[in-house]
């Protein structure tokens, strides 16, 4: 600028402005990545109790951890597009299961199961957007960690608002029906749109999955 007309260009960033710099990215990816929030949500529906949302939410933040690590690491290597293709069905299946809302089955008992087994998928995705950005050599541990912390605060933020949504509306609707001692779960509000959202992101990511498979002959 006219005030600051120079600039100087560091030979290699430190550890903290790595951090800083990779865990904003972090937040950024998750927030703009639709499917993967569209997951999240589907899990905290399926979940529907405080207890069960975490242990749900911990099962899938630690098994996207590994496989994003070893990705990024080049530990292990998978095509991004099959990928792609497959985290779109995973939101599909976890749509019909709202849809059929068969609470004896498999999803509806052991959440964490679906959303361990899923985040494995998902932190594949996950790598290959921290691939696209780049891994600066001389401070890997520091950009990993730090862009995986990121995805945990977005995701964080993301199951915030959406439960402080469900809790005030809930609370607006027990004080105009005189309930206000009675104990509130996510589950209380959520099962009264869950069906209507589900058949909508049902059909959203049945047509990226779609198109996520086209891909793979274009």
């Amino acid at each position: 600028t006219p005030s600051s007309p120079s600039f100087v260009v560091t030979a290699a960033p430190n550890s903290w402005e790595v951090a800083k710099t990779y865990l904003v990215f972090g937040i950024q990816h998750i927030w703009q990545g639709k499917d993967h929030l569209l997951f999240v949500a589907c899990l905290i529906l399926i979940a529907g109790t405080w207890r069960r949302i975490l242990i749900t939410i911990t099962g899938f933040t630690i098994a996207h951890s590994i496989t994003l690590s070893f990705a990024a690491l080049e530990l292990i290597r998978i095509p991004v597009p099959p990928i792609e293709a497959i985290i779109a069905l995973s939101i599909v299946f976890l749509a019909r299961e709202i849809v059929l809302d068969r609470r004896d089955s498999l999803t509806w008992r052991y959440p964490i199961a679906v959303s361990a087994s899923f985040g494995l998928l998902h932190g594949f995705g996950f790598a290959s957007a921290l691939g696209e950005i780049g891994l600066p050599q001389t401070e890997v541990p520091a950009a990993l960690l730090s862009f995986n912390l990121g995805v945990e605060i977005g995701q964080i933020i993301f199951v915030g608002v959406i439960i402080a949504f469900v809790w005030f509306v809930n609370l607006a609707v027990k004080q105009m029906k005189g309930l206000r001692n009675v104990k509130f779960e996510p589950a209380d509000w959520l099962s009264h749109i869950e069906k209507p959202l589900a058949y909508a992101v049902g059909g959203v990511t049945t047509m990226w999955t779609v198109e996520r498979v086209t891909a793979f002959w274009i």
